[in-house]
């Protein structure tokens, strides 16, 4: 009979204190651990698109095509009159500096970019009800980017903590949406904090065409507001503000210590004083109502609210049907 030890590899370095200290490896237990982190990772995977695409088959439907279309017709040049042409098209200043009169040509725009800025810093790993900010950031990625694929358009995804630091470059398939899936569920960011403005200053150097920019994040971060403004200059942008209940009102359960999950920093809290619940709910409230909607206002849009212990579809359905009824009136 073998020794179990025949399976053993050993490797021996020097110690500290100058003695060999022996490193066990067992192929076949490191084997069976990356099959099973394999198996999680693709059902996790499976899981968020058997949700995803039942909800664009049978909530979404028609509805992102209505709120999300194409960017219509782009000026790509001018070239001479010919008889026959639309005078309506003749482009006055050419055709005055060139004696001659000229039309404008356009292109029609008939596909979208669609970007997804996803927030990775430590905050989104935390959930106080059944999932994290990083599950729910999945299923909405996974719910957007089917709907945005099955309308024919691309789709792409900058994953950023206080740096940008995976860039998806979009592309079309349901292959290349469960990649951008598998990026947002399960890898492992290098940094803890946020920075809103890299991730908007990136999105803005690299995306050459107008694109509708996705910004999936608790917005827990400052300083973005001009990045924010540039962006919406070039491009569409949608914030989307992830709330965990616990940042609106906190339980009365005694003395209990928070942790930033981005600094690190940690405090106590005494949640059986009212005022201590009443100040917190008056804080939060502030942001939501005030700060964040003054922040984004740069954007042309108001932060789309999307709850971590309840429905995220009806936010999203209210702001799709806010957004056809702006097109119905601009034409």
């Amino acid at each position: 009979m073998k020794s179990i030890f025949s399976k053993l590899r050993t490797r021996w370095s020097p110690g500290g204190d100058g003695a060999d200290e022996p490193l066990w490896i067992d192929p076949e237990a490191r084997d069976r651990a990356e099959d099973e982190e394999a198996l999680r990772i693709l059902r996790g995977v499976r899981r968020v698109e058997i949700t995803s695409r039942r909800l664009v088959q049978e909530v979404f439907a028609g509805e992102y095509h209505s709120a999300f279309k194409g960017q219509g017709i782009e000026f790509s040049g001018v070239r001479e009159y010919v008889p026959g042409d639309d005078v309506r098209l003749i482009d006055r200043n050419v055709s005055a500096r060139m004696q001659h009169p000229y039309i404008k040509i356009f292109h029609e725009e008939r596909e979208l970019s669609v970007v997804f800025l996803v927030d990775q810093s430590g905050s989104t790993r935390f959930g106080s009800g059944g999932k994290t900010r990083a599950e729910v950031m999945a299923e909405l990625v996974a719910v957007l980017a089917f709907s945005a694929v099955s309308n024919g358009d691309k789709v792409g995804g900058l994953l950023f903590t206080e740096t940008p630091e995976k860039w998806v470059a979009p592309r079309k398939g349901r292959r290349h949406v469960l990649r951008l899936v598998r990026e947002v569920l399960f890898r492992k960011p290098e940094g803890r904090g946020t920075s809103l403005a890299a991730a908007l200053e990136m999105a803005v150097r690299v995306l050459k065409r107008r694109s509708l920019l996705f910004i999936l994040s608790d917005f827990h971060d400052t300083g973005y507001e001009t990045a924010l403004s540039i962006a919406a200059r070039r491009h569409e942008v949608v914030p989307m503000v992830l709330v965990d209940p616990l940042e609106r009102r906190l339980p009365d359960v005694g003395l209990i210590e928070l942790e930033d999950l981005e600094s690190g920093r940690r405090r106590l809290v005494d949640t059986s004083d009212p005022e201590v619940r009443r100040a917190h709910e008056i804080a939060r409230r502030r942001f939501e109502q005030e700060e964040l909607p003054r922040r984004l206002r740069g954007s042309g849009e108001s932060p789309m609210f999307l709850p971590l212990d309840g429905d995220y579809i009806e936010p999203l359905h209210r702001s799709f049907r806010a957004r056809m009824r702006r097109r119905a009136r601009t034409g």
